[in-house]
């Protein structure tokens, strides 16, 4: 490999790694940050571009490591090799595993969602925690999901927590970003059924058929779903709470929802 060293955290590489732990800078530039051995290789495996790699030997925990490396050099990128120190700095991580990359990421609306007879789409409305993204994404992937719509959003899709929740999983599902408005339009034009979980109906979601084409649409963590999609969504189902809450954590219901479609659809679609 062609590391070449980096010893000084005023290196304006680093500097420039360390501005994009802003939004607003990985906005700007189109980029995102990887770390880790598994979301760095995941993402290299599914075609994402990566444009720089900071790696530190002492810090890596298997012994694949330089493999991968010699391999996203040869894709085109550049790689330095830094101290512990300097790695730890740029880590989100406690205990880092001495890879950390900057990989383009772009933006995609619904033209990147595939339209099929019998898909299965997860629609997530202004979802607020990284690390409730990440685990939609994962389970989305999970099921071999169709794709997965965000509306409204609130948090930042390619913040480095929600790829670290996903495990990488946000490299393999198709995604889009949109308003509600768009959802609903597109889901009806392509006459894909839109399945809202609330608790506010006696339709239990393993009661409602999900074999067709059908989207299930869920909502923020504290406050559900909005009125729009209360009134828009097709078909209304609850999860049966039989404890003293009243609601699941988003990303765990989601879960539910995605693995009834698939158990109904004996895992195949």
């Amino acid at each position: 490999m062609g590391a070449l060293l980096i010893t000084s955290a005023k290196n304006p590489k680093v500097k420039y790694a360390l501005s994009l732990r802003e939004r607003r800078e990985r906005d700007r530039e189109g980029v995102t940050l990887l770390e880790g051995y598994r979301e760095l290789s995941r993402a290299h495996a599914l075609g994402i571009r990566i444009r720089e790699c900071f790696c530190c030997p002492a810090l890596y925990l298997g012994g694949n490591e330089n493999a991968l490396l010699a391999s996203i050099e040869a894709s085109g990128a550049t790689l330095y090799e830094t101290t512990p120190e300097i790695l730890s700095k740029l880590a989100y991580r406690e205990r880092p595993e001495g890879l950390i990359a900057i990989a383009e990421m772009k933006k995609k609306g619904l033209e990147s969602i595939p339209v099929r007879e019998n898909g299965l789409y997860l629609v997530a409305e202004t979802i607020e925690k990284p690390g409730n993204l990440g685990s939609i994404l994962r389970s989305a992937d999970a099921v071999d999901a169709t794709g997965v719509i965000l509306c409204n959003r609130q948090t930042d899709l390619f913040n480095p927590n929600v790829i670290r929740a996903s495990t990488g999983a946000i490299f393999s599902v198709p995604l889009a970003e949109t308003s509600s408005e768009e959802v609903a339009e597109w889901l009806r034009k392509n006459h894909i059924r839109s399945l809202a979980a609330t608790p506010h109906t006696d339709l239990i979601y393993t009661e409602t058929d999900m074999t067709c084409a059908t989207a299930i649409v869920v909502g923020a963590e504290q406050y559900g779903l909005s009125d729009f999609w209360m009134n828009a969504a097709d078909t209304k189902v609850v999860i049966p709470m039989l404890g003293k809450m009243d609601s699941l954590n988003v990303a765990t219901a989601a879960t539910l929802l995605l693995y009834e479609a698939a158990r109904q659809r004996k895992w195949k679609h």
